[in-house]
């Protein structure tokens, strides 16, 4: 080689040297100008409500109305990841975000045919895409190029997966392999057939030219390519070829909009989240909407069925069916009738009868008459305008017979039932300017079948209320509220369990109450057995009357069929607590053998027994202790028939006395419920403050 070629040489190779320097240099110039690659931090996903395991209750579009659910590698089928690998990127597990192989056989496939064949690229890069849109240009391409490798030095091959899993296009609004597989098959996508993950594959490459609901045929032929190259040879052929058989759907289904109403409520008090989890089963759920929607068309036009499912030891919610159709309009589907106020008919008559449990007026055992009585211009009548004589307390609650509700009522006072409804967190509403009266026992008031529900839940519990809980993240739940001392909800789950069943009831028992508002406005049924509770509410959304519309008939079997939908057999009730009464009618203590309203019952003055001393809301201290006894405190009565025997909290304090002036032993300090029956029945209570 002569001086002036080797010149000539060095001249080339310095100035290649140079050009190859500036040009890298000046591509880290460009990469750098590029600044961090985005790693899908921030993107603006649907909203989804979860039950209590994480299934899908209902999705939200996101705001640009776009459904773009975030899925993982653990949420899709198997065979459709396999099928993606092996046709957009055999080699995702292996290369660093560009793979050079598939970029070679791409550029010599459009030398030699002409055109593009395949692409050359990697699911990373598809990403990048996603991630970043660009015009289809090369400077867009090298830029995808640059990204997916710095994706992948950024990200796990999961987490990467899991992007396109979430953002590659289907079609319109849909973006992400689970939203597309719940519009076009209505099913979550961890259970594909072969059929539909090959279609699944195929629509990202050209999502609106092959959407199923615009374009079958070309979605099918699309389906069946990715069948002849992804899956032969891995698949039997005539596996494959039922895959084929497999119809594309013509359209889309509806995105899931199970308790549509919890849903909307719970996304209103938390717009920043994304998540929000429920307590609510998904599953119950959805076989209680349809129990719902089946009965109230069965039921007639415009009715509509609402049901709440309440677990006993904790007072979550199961499942809420606020309406029998959430989009129906006749319906009135979008209003939460768990919410609204509506009359309760007969369903408080069992925490009358409690009250007087407590208070130790009544046994279930106890005789009381069911006759015509009148307080004022006031008169009760039973339902069927008939009156059935004397009748044992059980049999009058098992019965709903008006007249013996109201006489407790009258006894145990309307003002207090309030009061103590209230105080366990079910308060009732009246009508404006209305106090407190003896119709409100027979459902001259207003009440919301959530709070009715969480009332039966305390009777299951020992008398015990706690709040519905049905957000899963929800502050901690508070302490349990006295509505019954344990003894009166035993005895109301022991007389409740007995009530007759209607015809569809099967296996196991529930104690149930049922309900007809007047006029005929709504129709309930609550029953609990030792794990749930469920109410029933059917009626028309306007409170319209519905002539013939009767608890018994029209809520009483919706609430059987819940149970039954449940699962599992009715759980038994709890055992009886201490100081629960076991004893036929003869056997009771003679006041407890039949009740008499104490304006009936006098001693020689014609004065009923009345508490002198304490006065009713008096605070009382101790005095000082005897010798390890608790301090006695004296109690005065005037009226009555002696012997008279004196409960504290319902409970009897000490042996029948015939003196006039009494001593009780208060447990603690706190609120006491005092009260004096005599030898008839007649009694008189005050409630007062021990300090």
């Amino acid at each position: 080689m002569t001086g002036s070629r080797r010149r000539r040489r060095r001249i080339v190779l310095a100035s290649l040297a140079v050009t190859t320097t500036a040009a890298s240099i000046a591509a880290a110039a460009w990469i750098a100008s590029l600044g961090p690659p985005p790693t899908g931090q921030g993107l603006d996903h649907s909203t989804l409500v979860l039950d209590r395991d994480d299934r899908l209750l209902r999705p939200y579009a996101n705001t640009d109305g776009r459904w773009r659910l975030p899925a993982t590698v653990e949420s899709v089928d198997p065979r459709f990841l396999d099928l993606l690998f092996a046709y957009e990127d055999k080699r995702f597990l292996a290369h660093s975000g560009v793979d050079p192989l598939a970029l070679l056989r791409a550029a010599w496939q459009l030398a030699t045919e002409g055109r593009i064949v395949s692409g050359g690229s990697t699911l990373t890069m598809q990403v990048a895409r996603l991630l970043e849109p660009r015009a289809r240009t090369l400077a867009a391409k090298l830029r995808q190029m640059v990204r997916a490798v710095q994706l992948e030095r950024r990200l796990s091959k999961p987490e990467i997966l899991a992007l396109y899993l979430g953002l590659a296009p289907y079609g319109g609004n849909l973006e992400g392999v689970r939203a597309a597989s719940l519009a076009y098959f209505g099913k979550e996508p961890k259970r594909l057939s072969l059929g539909e993950a090959a279609l699944l594959v195929a629509l990202p490459q050209s999502p609106e030219a092959r959407r199923p609901d615009r374009a079958r045929d070309a979605a099918r032929r699309a389906r069946d390519r990715v069948l002849d190259i992804a899956a032969r040879g891995r698949i039997p052929d005539d596996e494959i070829a039922l895959a084929k058989a497999e119809p594309v759907p013509d359209g889309r289904a509806p995105m899931p909009t199970l308790a549509a109403h919890a849903a909307d409520q719970a996304v209103a008090a938390a717009p920043a989240r994304k998540v929000v989890r429920l307590t609510l089963e998904a599953p119950l759920q959805k076989r209680l909407e349809d129990l719902a929607r089946e009965r109230a068309r069965a039921l007639g036009p415009d009715l509509s069925v609402a049901i709440m499912v309440v677990e006993n030891e904790t007072g979550r919610v199961r499942a809420r069916v606020a309406a029998a159709d959430y989009f129906d309009v006749r319906r009135a589907g979008q209003v939460d009738m768990t919410q609204a106020l509506r009359s309760p008919g007969s369903t408080l008559k069992p925490f009358i009868f409690g009250l007087g449990f407590e208070d130790g007026l009544i046994h279930p055992e106890t005789l009381i008459e069911d006759r015509p009585i009148r307080y004022g211009s006031y008169a009760p009548e039973n339902f069927d305008l008939s009156f059935q004589g004397t009748v044992s307390v059980r049999r009058a609650l098992q019965m709903s017979l008006n007249v013996p509700a109201v006489t407790v009522l009258d006894a145990v006072h309307a003002s207090r039932l309030t009061a103590r409804l209230a105080q366990a967190g079910g308060a009732l509403v009246l009508p404006e300017g209305e106090v407190p009266g003896l119709a409100m026992g027979l459902g001259g008031v207003g009440v919301r079948l959530a709070d009715l529900t969480m009332l039966y839940a305390a009777l299951a519990r020992g008398g015990e209320a706690l709040p519905l809980v049905e957000r899963r993240d929800a502050a901690p739940t508070a302490s349990p509220r006295r509505l019954l001392d344990p003894v009166a909800a035993w005895y109301l789950g022991n007389v409740l369990i007995g009530t007759p069943p209607p015809e569809n009831a099967a296996g196991g028992r529930i104690a149930f109450k049922t309900g007809t508002s007047y006029g005929y406005r709504d129709a309930w049924s609550v029953g609990f057995d030792g794990r749930t509770t469920i109410g029933v509410w059917v009626g028309r959304p306007d409170g319209a009357p519905v002539p013939g519309l009767v608890g018994r008939s029209a809520a009483a079997p919706i609430l059987f069929d819940a149970f039954a939908r449940l699962g599992t057999l009715p759980a038994a009730l709890p055992k009886a607590p201490p100081g629960a009464i076991f004893a036929p009618n003869a056997r009771l203590p003679l006041p407890l053998q039949r009740f008499r309203p104490g304006a009936l019952v006098s001693d020689a003055r014609g004065l009923p027994p009345r508490i002198m001393f304490p006065p009713h809301g008096a605070r009382l201290e101790r005095g000082p202790s005897g010798a390890g006894r608790a301090p006695s405190m004296a109690l005065k009565v005037s009226g009555g028939v002696q012997p008279y025997t004196v409960l504290v909290n319902g409970i009897p304090a000490a042996s029948p006395a015939r003196a006039r002036t009494l001593f009780f032993q208060p447990d603690g300090p706190g609120f006491v419920r005092l009260t004096v029956m005599d030898a008839r029945g007649a009694a008189d209570s005050v409630v007062v403050r021990i300090e």
